[in-house]
C-alpha cells in the first residue's frame, strides 16, 4: 500500500489488513514448488540440449529444494517434446528446453505444426551456440576451401548429418550449399547425438555440430574441426577461424538456448524460474563449464527472450524459403 494513501474508516482499514494477509494464508497453504519439476528437453539423450539440461538440472533443483526430473522427448526435429509440453499443465510443474529450430525454424518448414508461438511462456534465454563444421578424419580436407574443391570434383557423394529435417544444422548445410555451390547431401538423424554417431563411426563425412557434441571428440583426435559458423570465433575453440574468415562472405548461423512453461504459467512462478537460472548462469564456476562446451551464458528477463525468439522467426522465414526446405 502506497504510504500517501489515506484509509477512511475501521471498516476500510480491517478489509485493507484482510487483504494483506492473504498472501500470507495462501503461502500457507502451499509454497511452490512442493514436488517435483519435470524437464522436457525435445531430443535425445547425448546432444547438445540433453547436456546443458544435465548440467544445469542439479543447480536447478538446489535453488528449488526439489528434485528435476530431465524427460527426454526426442523425435521430428524437437517437435514432439514442444507438443508434449504446449499441452502439460500451466502450473510451473514441466518447464521445457528451448532451442532456436524448434521454435523459430520449424515454423516455417512443417505445414502442420502441432504448436504454435503463444503455447509457451518464456522463462529465460540461457545460452548462445555457435556450429562448428567438423569431419571424419578420412575426408581428405583440412580447410574449407579445400572441403568446397572436394565437394565440387564429387557432386552428391559428400554427406552431412543433422539432428533432423528442418533442424538448424540442416539449415546451416543448405546455406553452405547455397554459399559455395557445393552439392553436399543431407542425412538426417534424430538428434545431435545420433548424428556425432554417426559421424564417428564414418558413416557421414560431416556434421555442423554444437560444440557440447564434439568438442572432446575433437581434442581427442577421432573429429577433425575446420571452421565455426557465428559471427565471431566461437570462444571454446578461438583457434578456429569463421565461415566469413574462410572465405565464405555473408555466412553467419548461431543458434540458442532457453527455457520455456506453457502458456498460463502464473507470472510469480516464472519469475522464480528465471530469478533461479538467471542466478545459476551468473555464477563463474557455472560459467567455466558451460564455456567448456560451447554454450556462451546470456540470462536476462522473459520479455528479453520473447523478443529473441519474435526477431528469430523473422530471420529464419526467407532462409528456409530460399533453400527450398518443407515438411509435411
Amino acid at each position: 500500500m502506497s504510504p500517501t494513501r489515506r484509509v477512511h474508516g475501521l471498516g476500510s482499514l480491517a478489509a485493507i489488513m484482510c487483504t494483506a494477509l492473504l498472501p500470507a494464508a495462501v503461502l500457507a497453504q502451499g509454497v511452490y514448488p512442493e514436488k517435483p519439476v519435470r524437464w522436457i528437453v525435445p531430443w535425445p539423450p547425448g546432444g547438445g540440449a540433453d547436456v546443458l539440461s544435465r548440467m544445469l538440472s542439479p543447480y536447478l533443483a538446489d535453488a528449488l529444494k526439489q528434485q528435476v526430473i530431465i524427460d527426454n522427448r526426442g523425435g521430428a526435429a524437437g517437435n514432439i517434446g514442444a507438443e508434449l509440453m504446449a499441452r502439460s499443465p500451466a502450473d510451473g510443474y514441466t518447464i521445457a528446453f528451448a532451442y532456436s529450430g524448434t521454435h523459430t525454424i520449424n515454423p516455417h518448414i512443417y505445414s502442420k505444426l502441432p504448436f504454435k508461438d503463444s503455447d509457451f511462456a518464456p522463462i529465460i534465454w540461457l545460452s548462445s551456440v555457435p556450429q562448428v563444421l567438423v569431419v571424419h578424419p578420412s575426408l581428405p580436407v583440412s580447410t574449407v576451401k579445400e572441403l568446397v574443391s572436394l565437394s565440387k570434383a564429387r557432386p552428391d557423394q559428400l554427406t552431412y548429418g543433422s539432428s533432423g529435417n528442418g533442424a538448424i544444422n540442416h539449415l546451416t548445410g543448405e546455406l553452405f550449399n547455397m554459399k559455395t555451390g557445393s552439392r553436399i547431401v543431407h542425412v538426417p538423424y534424430k538428434g545431435g547425438g545420433p548424428a556425432a554417431i554417426a559421424l564417428l563411426s564414418g558413416e557421414i563425412g560431416m556434421i555442423f555440430g554444437e560444440p557440447a557434441t564434439i568438442v572432446h571428440h575433437v581434442k581427442s583426435g577421432k573429429l577433425k574441426a575446420i571452421a565455426v559458423t557465428s559471427a565471431k570465433r566461437a570462444l571454446v575453440m578461438p583457434a578456429l577461424p569463421t565461415m566469413a574468415e574462410a572465405g565464405i562472405a555473408g555466412y553467419e548461423v548461431t543458434s540458442w538456448n532457453g527455457v520455456l512453461a506453457p502458456a498460463g504459467t502464473p507470472g510469480e512462478i516464472v519469475a522464480r524460474l528465471n530469478a533461479a537460472f538467471n542466478s545459476i548462469v551468473a555464477a563463474p564456476n557455472v560459467q567455466k563449464r558451460m564455456l567448456e562446451y560451447g554454450f556462451e551464458p546470456t540470462g536476462g528477463t522473459p520479455e528479453q527472450f520473447s523478443e529473441l525468439i519474435r526477431s528469430e522467426l523473422a530471420k529464419w522465414g526467407p532462409v528456409v524459403k530460399a533453400a527450398g526446405v518443407r515438411v509435411d
